[in-house]
């Protein structure tokens, strides 16, 4: 049965929600689920813009017969071509035979080596700054290459100033009837899973982040359409900002992050010293996570969201501890900078990861590494404690500054 809602008097949202998937791209966990959002537009001429995952395409199928209520199709444009949003494109074209495709020329060859279809007459290829006018509604296309696939771009509703922004503005979980941003409580309860979304999915593409903000910011937003998450009709502005500071890699706030990469127990016991003496010296709000046990995309998330992180790693075969070692590289990766890093190492007899550490660190951009690393030789006794308490002053002056 067909579920739909509306957005504006004639622009329809057409997507669905899977609860059941475990990871989104095979990669990252979703406990909450994520939707896949697609809209219709009702004008003189009928414009869908994305399609869906096959997950949800009977539902979507559903959704969209209904909205048409016996009318064609007459454009879909493909803003973004990863399947989870056109895996279904190719039984939308069989169904809508009269259908024009509109996507720039990436997305045209993409469609190609998806799908075994004949685009023949059937294309409306558009560039930067193309128009397209189907009654009432001008859509502007505005291209935004690595957001986070090369042929990625956004659509701009210049009657309605509606965006339909593809994969940025998206977070992961799935809608519980509640479509819009304002009918949920954003910041408790979905600010924490855009920001994994975002560091995880698009975080090391900051540059083409920024290239299309500065492209949005020309124009009057009053409704953001991601194909990922909440509708956005108010607070826009806010969430924009969020954008802004991810994507010039800034701290979101003034926090320390503990990181324990251990064993047997013993490195971890010096993280939880290191924390405690910070919480004494009046350090709020801080978090401390096993890399070993926490997913990576989740550390991630966190190593974007604080200003100051600490790394409490085990040697092991002479290395980093794996778990340790593989988050910061996933961080190197995504391009994580300006960040004060403090360091915690162990090992049995020759302890190594802090050196090891500190030369990974050093291979990343605007990566400070405080002095003051405190080694241990298998457990914390009591000079290692006094190295905690006076790491804990270097970190509280900053932190508390």
């Amino acid at each position: 049965m067909y579920c739909v809602q509306n957005i504006h008097e004639d622009l329809l949202w057409l997507g669905a929600s899977d609860r059941r998937l475990a990871k989104f791209e095979n990669v990252f966990p979703i406990p909450r689920g994520v939707s896949y959002n697609s809209y219709l537009v009702l004008d003189e001429k009928t414009v869908l813009l994305d399609t869906v995952d096959q997950a949800v395409g009977e539902r979507f199928f559903e959704n969209l017969a209904f909205a048409l209520a016996g009318r064609g199709l007459d454009y879909v444009v493909v803003n973004h071509m990863e399947p989870d949003h056109c895996a279904t494109l190719g039984e939308l074209l069989r169904r809508y035979p009269n259908v024009q495709v509109v996507g720039n020329a990436k997305t045209i060859t993409m469609i190609g080596q998806f799908f075994d279809c004949d685009l023949t007459g059937r294309t409306l290829v558009v560039k930067e700054g193309d128009t397209l006018t189907t009654g009432r509604h001008t859509f502007t296309f505005l291209m935004a290459p690595m957001v986070h696939w090369p042929e990625v771009m956004v659509t701009y509703d210049t009657t309605d100033k509606t965006l339909f922004s593809a994969d940025a503005f998206g977070t992961f979980g799935a809608l519980n009837g509640n479509i819009f941003a304002d009918e949920v409580d954003f910041q408790r309860d979905w600010l924490d899973e855009a920001r994994r979304y975002y560091t995880n999915i698009v975080g090391k593409y900051g540059a083409q982040v920024q290239a299309l903000l500065k492209r949005a910011a020309a124009v009057e937003i009053q409704c953001l359409c991601p194909l990922h998450g909440p509708i956005w009709r108010k607070d826009i502005a806010w969430f924009v900002d969020k954008y802004q500071i991810w994507s010039t890699y800034a701290p979101e706030d003034r926090a320390v992050a503990i990181f324990s990469g251990s064993i047997y127990g013993h490195t971890e016991n010096a993280a939880d010293i290191l924390a405690t003496n910070l919480a004494q010296k009046g350090v709020k709000n801080i978090v401390l996570y096993d890399v070993s046990h926490t997913d990576v995309s989740y550390l991630v998330s966190e190593a974007f969201r604080c200003s100051h992180l600490v790394f409490a790693s085990a040697t092991y075969n002479g290395e980093i501890y794996t778990p340790m070692d593989d988050f910061i590289r996933d961080l190197k990766s995504h391009g994580l900078r300006q960040r004060s890093v403090a360091l915690i190492e162990n090992g049995t007899w020759a302890a190594q990861s802090g050196r090891l550490m500190t030369a990974l660190l050093e291979s990343m951009k605007d990566m400070r590494v405080m002095e003051g690393t405190v080694t241990l030789k298998s457990s914390v006794k009591e000079a290692q404690r006094r190295s905690l308490e006076a790491l804990a002053d270097n970190l509280a002056a900053e932190l508390l500054h």
